[in-house]
């Protein structure tokens, strides 16, 4: 991991020049905005696909949903029995309530020059990979009452509009700080909230553990996803290579890619094993997924590792989308917002 992002990975070729770099990611920038309206659709099915079937997170507390009747203890004020049902009964019912404060989540997608990498074995790029999982995620977690924001840029709401409303911010400031970082931005945020990280993580272990640190300091708890591809993991070239820096202007040729592999896999894997200790220190989750697999498969793990820490989704919904033809939210439609 020399190279602190390693995500380049093309056939040998003349290195373009750093003016043709920059140009090069700026269209990048304006293909992921153009494709976020598709993307948007993708999360909110993936989303409703998994929400179908499993059983939101309930707790008892001061809200005003009725949960359960449970008979009444010797703590309780008789103001609280439910006469109604206490009647058909030799006992006395109180109504419990379903707990309703609602909980802050700060998400953060890297959209970073390395995250624009494909290769021939995934279908999707891990920065549009990373948008969906993002969105999905604020969509269950609005609908559960909770509250989403994007980290050091947008304000934390559980409008039913909050997932179109993090897209428009990706589409309008993903080509700048704090989201084009390969790191996530060191913004105060409350205390106690919780923070999901989406990105390859291949910067150097000691950038990656000072962030963090600092994230965590102010009683952040986080959710690590470590997205890459799957040639990022087996480096499955053969013959003379050239690796290009995603952040242009380096570039690195191997007269037999093949050789490396054995090396090359035990930094990966000793790279991971940072990042797991990391976390494990920290008092957070890590996850790693492929860009290959399914992006329902981390949306379940986080959702069973959101509901240790209290935080709700509404599971049993209607679908926001069916398989009629997708429509375009009209805040993305050509012609500028309806």
């Amino acid at each position: 991991m020399a190279a602190a992002k390693m995500s380049g990975i093309k056939s040998a070729k003349a290195p373009a020049s750093v003016g043709a770099t920059v140009f090069e990611h700026e269209l990048e920038a304006h293909r992921l905005a153009d494709r976020l309206p598709d993307l948007l659709i993708d999360a909110q099915r993936i989303a409703a696909t998994v929400a179908h079937g499993i059983h939101g997170r309930r707790r008892a507390g001061p809200g005003e949903t009725f949960w359960q009747f449970r008979q009444l203890q010797s703590t309780d004020d008789a103001q609280l029995i439910d006469w109604r049902r206490s009647a058909s009964s030799d006992h006395l019912f109180v109504r419990e309530r379903e707990w309703e404060a609602a909980h802050t989540m700060w998400l953060w997608p890297d959209l970073s020059p390395s995250m624009a990498f494909k290769s021939h074995i995934a279908t999707v790029s891990k920065k549009e990979r990373a948008v969906v999982l993002l969105l999905a995620i604020a969509e269950l977690l609005v609908r559960g009452g909770e509250r989403v924001a994007l980290l050091g840029l947008t304000q934390p709401t559980a409008s039913r509009r909050a997932t179109v409303k993090l897209a428009e911010a990706i589409a309008q400031h993903g080509d700048e700080p704090p989201l084009a970082g390969s790191l996530p931005p060191a913004a105060r945020i409350s205390r106690f909230s919780g923070t999901i990280l989406l990105s390859d993580f291949l910067d150097p272990l000691t950038d990656i553990k000072a962030r963090l640190e600092e994230l965590a300091g102010n009683g952040l708890t986080g959710h690590m996803v470590q997205i890459l591809d799957p040639a990022e993991e087996t480096l499955p070239y053969d013959g003379r290579t050239e690796f290009l820096s995603p952040e242009g202007g380096e570039s690195w040729v191997a007269d037999r890619a093949e050789s490396l592999r054995e090396t090359y896999q035990k930094r990966i894997a000793a790279h991971r094993s940072g990042l797991e200790e990391i976390a494990h220190n920290l008092g957070w989750t890590f996850l790693v997924h492929h860009t290959d697999r399914s992006a329902s498969e981390p949306l379940l793990t986080l959702i069973m590792r959101l509901s240790a820490g209290g935080y709700r989704w509404q599971s049993g919904t209607t679908p926001m989308l069916t398989d009629a033809p997708a429509k375009r939210p009209a805040l993305f439609r050509k012609g500028g917002a309806a």
